[in-house]
Formats: C-alpha cells, structure tokens, sequence
C-alpha cells in the first residue's frame, strides 16, 4: 500500500486536501486523515504537490520514434507517401520495440499513463507494454491490402493478453481503405458490438476525396455503413460539417484532438466550441512523434484552447477545465478504460503528482488553468500505473537503463536511414 497526503488531490474538477491509498492496482481510500491507519508500504509527503490521474494519450504511434525531426516540414501526403511510409517499410519487431522503448519513456516522464496506439508487430508492443508495467490500448490500423480477418483473432487476443493491455476495432483512414473492407469491418462491429476507430477528416484534401469518391464525407459514409453503431469515434476531426458533428453527438463518439500534429502539417483547426456546444465527447492525443514531435500532453492542452481562441477570434473561447478533463477522463473513456478516469476508491491506482513549487505554477490563482496554460512536462516528479512506481524525479523503473534505451534506438535508426 501506498499513502500520498500532506498535499491536493484533483477529483473530477475540484481540487481537495485529501489524502490517497493506493492497495495493489487500485485505489483504496480518498478522504481525511484517519486516527488509525494501516501500515503502507510506502507513504509519500506531497508537501502540498498535486496528485492527480495521468494523462490518457488517445492516439499516437509509438513506435515512429525512430523519425522525429527527420521528415519535417512537409504537407501530410507528401509526409506520408514519401518520406514515412517508405521507412516504415523497413521496421522489424526488432525495431519496433526498440523505438517504442522510447516513447514509453517519453510516456512516463511527461505523466502520461496510458496510449491508445496505433501501429505495427502489435505481438511485440504488448509483450513490451507487460514487461514494462505500461498500460497500452491498441487500435487497428486495418487497410484495403490487410488480411482482414485478423481483427477478430486480435481482438480475442489482446483483450485476454493482459490487465494492462486492451484492444479495439480500427482502421487506417477512408483513403486507404476499401468499401468491402468497411463492410466487412462493420460485420465484425456488430459481431462483437465493438467501437470503430480511425483517422477521420484530418485534412480538406481527405474530405474533398471521399466527396469525389462517395459523395458523401468519411463521417457520414462510416455512418452509413454502420461502423458506429457501437461507438467508438476518429482522429484529428478537423474538417468536419455540421452533420458530421451532429453524427458523433448522436452516436456518442469521441472526437480526438491532437492540435499540435494539426498545426505541424498546417492541416487546421478542428471546430472545438462546436464540439462543445453540440456536447460532442472529446478525448486528446499527440498523434504520433513525427508528426508532433514532442509526446507532450501539455503542450496539447495549450494549443487546443489557443488556437480555438485564434479560430473563433474570441478570446473567451476555450475551456482549460473541459480539455484537462478531456485529456485525463475523456481519454480514458474513449479508450475503454472507464476504471481509469479519475481518483475514486476502487479505481485503477494510474497517477501522476505535479510539482506546484516550480515558478511556472505560481501564484496559485486558479491550479486547473496553471496546469492548462503554464504546465509541462518538467512539472511531472512522479508516474504510477496499477500502483507501482514507474517514473519519479527524473529516475525510470521499468527494468532498464534508459541511456542503453537511447544507444540502441539510435543504432537502428542509423541503419533504417542507411537502407532507404
């Protein structure tokens, strides 16, 4: 057991002076100090810190560590087909755990507790996820040219893999996709009464494409096909009509804002008050580290409410409390981890403490807006999953030295860079 007192505490939106027990996984208590306590096997002095839920990192790509700054710069297609699609060509299981070590490490450091990722050798991320106490949710990247039928047997799998692995229905993009392939996707939707996830409307020229191609947007032609009978939502959702909101309001959908990778690609601006005023759920993500390329949810926070700000001309747009939410519960509901959305007893035990003495978090105006427009990732001293201690003060506890993580990462990206 784990005692955390002596600091505050975010519970939903309020921030309390309660102390938190932490038994195994879970959370035990949160409430007042009692006379009588049990005896812990740790107690941690917050000294008026934060204790809070980690961050829920609701799409990424762990694994393109190995091009950060190596593609920048550059249109989203032009990006894609030309400089990341032929690398990841070249990526092996051996790789891809390699440059995933990374990004877990990333992970931790910067208080995110759990990714929804999308990417490849999926056998070898969760093998790593497992031995390295990360809790990791994968998505599908289902293509036109993918044995298809693979999405049953993963689902089975990895949904039994692991508490701290799940799995869930998803696919690349409309663009990369074939009708017979949403078909068949959406058969096997209403089989398992899964959600679907995908890239959705990331840029004009994907709308416009799928207009020409099926005269309708990728919203609605998922819709029309049923893929979101039973949830699930999209990435980025920037170009998005009113039906299209109107169609994840409706369905209960998640829009998942990754404002950075946005901005990065100059791909625009999602409509984020029309989200909110149409009570469309949201979650946030940083989109994958070649794109980004910081794994910052921080950052993320910041942009999303400035640049809602720039988009409306309005600098009353934006809400810090709402998108804090959306990137530590949003999160985790879109990602099916409803047990890891908050601090209550009998939820999971995956927590972050945040230094408030550093300058950038003072005065104490208002905490939520401190950690919203002010905050980074250097204000994260310590990440818990499941209970355990995998992050604190700069010192990682996953089993491995991080430097020797750098060394090797870097020696496989050299030889990737040297074969194409």
């Amino acid at each position: 057991m784990i005692r955390f007192y002596n600091g505050r505490v975010l519970e939903g939106g309020a921030v309390t002076q309660n102390e938190v027990w932490t038994d195994g996984a879970r959370i035990a208590y949160v409430g007042p100090a009692k006379e009588e306590m049990p005896a812990f096997e740790r107690q941690i002095d917050l000294n008026g810190d934060l204790l809070m839920p980690g961050f829920k990192n609701a799409h990424t790509h762990s694994g393109m560590t190995f091009l950060r700054s190596m593609a920048d710069d550059l249109p989203l297609q032009d990006w894609l087909f030309r400089q990341v699609f032929p690398r990841e060509a070249r990526l092996t299981p051996e790789r891809l755990v390699a440059f995933s070590k990374v990004a877990f490490l990333e992970y931790l450091a910067n208080g995110i507790t759990a990714c929804f990722d999308m990417y490849y050798y999926t056998d070898d991320f969760v093998r790593l996820a497992k031995d390295w106490g990360f809790r990791a949710v994968l998505c599908d990247a289902l293509s036109a040219n993918n044995d298809w039928s693979e999405v049953y047997r993963s689902y089975e799998k990895y949904n039994r893999y692991d508490p701290l692995v799940s799995y869930q229905l998803g696919f690349h993009a409309e663009y990369t996709a074939s009708v017979d392939m949403l078909k068949y996707l959406s058969k096997a939707a209403h089989e398992l009464k899964a959600p679907v996830w995908s890239h959705n409307s990331e840029t004009k020229a994907e709308v416009e494409g799928c207009i020409e191609r099926h005269g309708v947007t990728p919203t609605k032609l998922f819709d029309e096909l049923g893929l979101f009978d039973y949830g699930g939502g999209g990435y980025h959702c920037v170009w998005m009509t009113d039906e299209d909101i109107e169609i994840f309001r409706k369905r209960g959908l998640y829009a998942v804002l990754n404002a950075c990778s946005n901005g990065k690609l100059a791909s625009g601006i999602p409509p984020i008050r029309r989200f909110i005023e149409a009570g469309v759920n949201l979650a946030v993500g940083t989109d994958g580290p070649a794109s980004n390329n910081a794994l910052d949810m921080f950052r993320e926070m910041y942009l999303i409410n400035i640049l809602s700000k720039l988009d409306e001309g309005d600098a009353s747009a934006g809400d810090p409390a709402l998108i804090l939410e959306a990137a530590v519960g949003g999160g985790a509901r879109a990602m099916g981890l409803s047990d890891c959305d908050r601090i209550a007893e009998g939820k999971q035990a995956d927590l972050i403490v945040i230094d408030l003495h550093r300058p950038n978090m003072r005065p104490e105006h208002n905490i939520v807006k401190n950690l919203v427009y002010s905050g980074n990732p250097g204000n994260v001293l310590m990440t818990v999953i499941a209970g355990k201690v995998r992050y604190e003060k700069g010192a990682f506890f996953v089993g491995e030295d991080a430097e020797s993580v750098y060394r090797e990462a870097e020696r496989l990206t050299r030889q990737i860079m040297a074969e194409t």
